[in-house]
């Protein structure tokens, strides 16, 4: 296509140059900048995308990332044990999450961003399951409880303990859709239409999220590929219903254009050094709290977990942990997690934070799927009665030969 079509004599498509070149000096588009420089990242590639003469460039130069993407995990070097392994850094981020890069012995990498196709190849050992859990809406929970601590106002952390918050707000910004009172019920409610394909319920979680700290209607509408009158018809339903967002965020920033620093929930003090009439700093300043509290409340039930030594720690994934346990214990592990994650916070006006925990089992870490990953996570709803199916695959027999090898 750029060779014979577009009359590019060298390129590269991993190059930025070359696509710097292609895009914005042979087919003469617009410069994408970032930080006052052209860019040809994936974001700067999808707004590229409307001009016709880019479309298919841009298609298969995405199909070509991700698919690059895959096999790059899939070259991952493994240890001669069979095992991948990864190495935390407890000091990679600015609000106390870990980040992940290469194990100590130089095999492994970053596990923490695998995408969900390709956890399949993460093989519990003969006799154990994984179980991942999750901290439920916990950035929600989070910002709720500072709005609480602040300005006495639990409105929103009221929705977040209703069990499905994202189904509380939609019955708070559109009062008029009939609503039963029950959550289940009014869950699939939430899950009928509302532009195209997204339901209101969407549009609670993706517009909600972003309204938290501070999105604007272009920004979100461009992040979730909306139309920018839809978010602009949704934030104010939604701020009226939760006007302490809007406090919170006047109140960061007054805060640090005064101080220059803020403390969190759960007492991590950090300091920014960004331009404080910056908006990019105002918006790393307004998701710091909610973001650095539930880091250190799930590394608190980490460790707390850890400690007592009845299960394995296999992975930390940002807002989730993963274990593996002994398959015949199952159900009594499982209920010891759930009760052991819960980590009580104290907030002002004697209440108490505590934020619940989805779990998911399985034999490997891929989604589950009767036919084609019987043995993936599947959703713990009390008891899980599946065993262990044998599987052949080609991933299977090269880790076998590369063991006999050795």
């Amino acid at each position: 296509i750029v060779l014979d079509g577009v009359g590019m004599l060298t390129f590269n498509w991993r190059s930025h140059a070359d696509l710097r070149r292609l895009f914005y000096d042979e087919l003469r588009l617009p410069p994408v900048r970032k930080q006052g420089r052209p860019t040809t990242d994936r974001s700067a590639r999808e707004k590229l995308e409307i001009y016709p003469v880019a479309q298919q460039i841009v298609k298969h130069l995405n199909a070509l990332t991700e698919i690059g993407d895959k096999i790059s995990v899939l070259k991952t070097a493994i240890d001669p044990d069979g095992r991948i392994r990864t190495s935390y850094n407890i000091a990679g981020t600015s609000t106390g999450r870990f980040s992940s890069s290469l194990s100590e012995f130089g095999t492994g990498g970053n596990l923490q961003n695998v995408e969900e196709s390709l956890r399949s190849i993460f093989i519990a050992d003969s006799g154990y399951k994984f179980a991942k859990c999750d901290a439920k809406s916990g950035e929600s929970y989070c910002v709720g409880a500072v709005e609480w601590n602040l300005f006495h106002d639990g409105r929103y952390l009221d929705v977040c303990e209703s069990g499905d918050p994202h189904t509380a707000v939609a019955r708070i910004c559109w009062p008029a859709l009939p609503w039963t009172g029950n959550i289940e019920e009014d869950k699939k409610i939430a899950e009928s239409p509302y532009y195209r394909h997204y339901t209101h319920r969407f549009m609670c979680k993706k517009l909600g999220h972003g309204s938290n700290y501070g999105g604007k209607p272009q920004t979100l509408a461009e992040q979730a590929k909306l139309p920018i009158d839809v978010v602009s018809q949704f934030q104010p339903r939604y701020f009226q219903a939760f006007p302490a967002h809007l406090l919170w965020q006047n109140w960061v920033e007054e805060t640090l254009r005064k101080k220059g620093h803020l403390v969190s929930l759960m007492g991590r003090k950090r300091w920014f050094f960004g331009r404080r009439n910056d908006p990019a700093t105002l918006r790393e300043a307004i998701a710091y709290d909610p973001q650095s509290s539930l880091a250190d409340i799930v590394n608190t039930a980490m460790i707390n977990i850890w400690r007592q030594g009845y299960v394995q720690i296999i992975g930390h994934v940002h807002d989730a942990l993963i274990f593996q346990y002994p398959e015949k214990h199952e159900d009594e592990i499982i209920a010891r997690l759930m009760k052991d994650l819960i980590v009580e916070v104290p907030l002002a006006h004697g209440r108490i934070l505590r934020i619940p925990y989805d779990a998911q089992v399985g034999f490997n870490q891929g989604k589950y799927h009767p036919d084609k990953n019987p043995n993936g996570m599947k959703d713990y709803n009390g008891h899980d009665s599946r065993k262990r199916v044998k599987t052949q695959g080609i991933l299977d027999r090269i880790v076998s030969r590369a063991k006999k090898d050795l």
